[in-house]
C-alpha cells in the first residue's frame, strides 16, 4: 500500500530510520542539478568544469564556473522537505540524514545530524598549507572580484570542500553513512535517483541487513521493487502530508 499514511506507520514501526537524500530535495528550492537530463553536466562537460585534474589544471576557470553557483546556494532557502525532515528528526522518528547534496540547506532547516557524503560549501581548503576557510570569507572574496579565492596565510589556492570528479568521497562521511545504512529498520530515500555509486548501494546495505526500504522521489529507481513504500512526486508535497498523518495520530507531537 503506496499511501503516506503507510510511510508515517513505517517511521513508527521500523526504528531506527534514516534519510538519504539526493538532488530532488535540492531542486525544490531551485538548485538546478547536475545530472539530469536537463542538468549542468549536460550544458557543460563535467570533465572540464567538475574534475579535480581540471581544477588542478586551471583553477580560475573552475571558479569562474563554480563562483556564480555558491552564490545561488548561499541565497537559496530551506523548502518543505528539509522542513518535514528536520520535523521527523524532532519528533525521534528519523535518527540522522545521510545527504548527496552540498548546500546545507538540510543544517539550515534544523537537522541536527546531517552526514554529507558528497561534501560541503561549508568550507574551502588550501591546497599548499591545508587551512580551512569558512564559506562567508570564501564568498566575499568571490564577490570582491578576486578570481581565485586564496590562503590568507601563504596565499595558496582554495579548493572547495566539495568532491570533484576522480577524488575519493570523504572516507569517515561515507564509513558512517554505510554504518547507519546497514543499522537502519527503514531507509527512507528522498529525491535520489540512485544511479551514482558508491552512495546509491546504501540501500542495498540496508535490505541485505534486513531493514526496509522506502522512497519518495519523482520517478522510478532501481530500488522501487523491493522497496516497502515508493511515492512518486513532490518531495516537498509528500513529506508535509507524512508529518500531518503523523499530527493526526498524535504521534512524537
Amino acid at each position: 500500500m503506496d499511501t503516506v499514511e503507510r510511510l508515517a506507520e513505517l517511521l513508527v514501526e521500523r526504528q531506527p530510520a534514516v534519510a538519504l537524500t539526493g538532488a530532488g530535495v535540492s531542486t525544490e528550492s531551485g538548485i538546478p542539478d547536475f545530472r539530469s537530463r536537463d542538468g549542468l553536466w549536460a550544458q557543460f562537460d563535467p570533465l572540464e568544469y567538475g574534475s579535480i585534474d581540471a581544477f588542478r589544471a586551471d583553477p580560475a576557470k573552475v571558479w569562474r564556473f563554480y563562483a556564480p553557483r555558491f552564490a545561488m546556494l548561499t541565497e537559496a532557502a530551506p523548502n518543505a522537505a528539509h522542513i518535514a525532515l528536520a520535523e521527523l528528526e524532532r519528533r525521534a522518528l528519523l535518527r540522522s540524514v545521510i545527504t548527496q547534496n552540498i548546500d546545507l540547506l538540510h543544517q539550515r532547516a534544523g537537522s541536527r545530524d546531517v552526514v554529507e557524503v558528497h561534501g560541503s560549501i561549508a568550507t574551502s581548503t588550501c591546497g599548499h598549507c591545508g587551512a580551512r576557510f569558512e564559506l562567508e570569507r570564501v564568498v566575499r572574496a568571490i564577490e570582491a572580484g578576486g578570481g581565485v579565492p586564496r590562503c590568507d596565510a601563504c596565499g595558496g589556492v582554495l579548493k572547495p570542500d566539495v568532491v570533484f570528479f576522480g577524488e575519493l568521497l570523504p572516507r569517515q562521511a561515507f564509513e558512517r553513512a554505510v554504518a547507519l545504512a546497514r543499522d537502519a529498520a527503514l531507509l527512507l530515500v528522498v529525491g535520489s535517483s540512485l544511479e551514482v555509486y558508491p552512495v546509491a548501494g546504501l540501500p542495498r546495505e540496508t535490505l541485505d541487513a534486513g531493514g526496509a526500504v522506502a522512497i519518495v522521489n519523482r520517478e522510478a529507481t532501481p530500488f522501487d521493487s523491493p522497496a516497502a513504500v515508493r511515492l512518486h512526486g513532490n518531495a516537498g508535497e509528500l513529506l508535509t502530508a507524512v508529518v500531518a498523518a503523523l499530527e493526526a495520530a498524535a504521534i512524537g507531537a
